[in-house]
């Protein structure tokens, strides 16, 4: 069923190290699935996460950028990754700072991928 697999896919971004809060968000920004570790206005945040990734693959293809897929948003103590999973959905986490973001970043690639093969 879609909602276990949207939840198990959920799951396994979460249990990446530095991995804070996740959600899977639908291309047209609603949450399909979640972890967040505060209170938030989800319905915006989806929306957000979104409209983030469309515009920078928007400009991407403007300047003639190939295969632009991912957003990161660098803060002093965390990071927020945008990150396409196939064509139906994207991957939004909060990656706390530190020596593992690159290492988190390389393994929820490999999950995004795996969405989008699945879903």
């Amino acid at each position: 069923m879609l909602k276990d697999k949207i939840a198990a896919f959920v799951e396994k971004i979460r249990a990446v190290e530095g991995v804070t809060a996740c959600a899977l968000v639908s291309r047209d920004g609603i949450i399909a699935g979640k972890y967040f570790d505060r209170d938030l206005n989800e319905p915006w945040f989806g929306a957000l996460a979104a409209t983030i990734l469309a515009s920078a693959e928007s400009a991407g293809n403007l300047i003639g950028m190939k295969s632009l897929g991912t957003v990161s948003i660098f803060g002093a103590d965390s990071s927020i990754l945008i990150m396409g999973a196939g064509e139906h959905f994207l991957v939004a986490a909060l990656i706390k700072g530190g020596a593992q973001q690159k290492d988190a970043c390389l393994r929820i690639h490999a999950l995004a991928a795996e969405i989008g093969q699945v879903m």
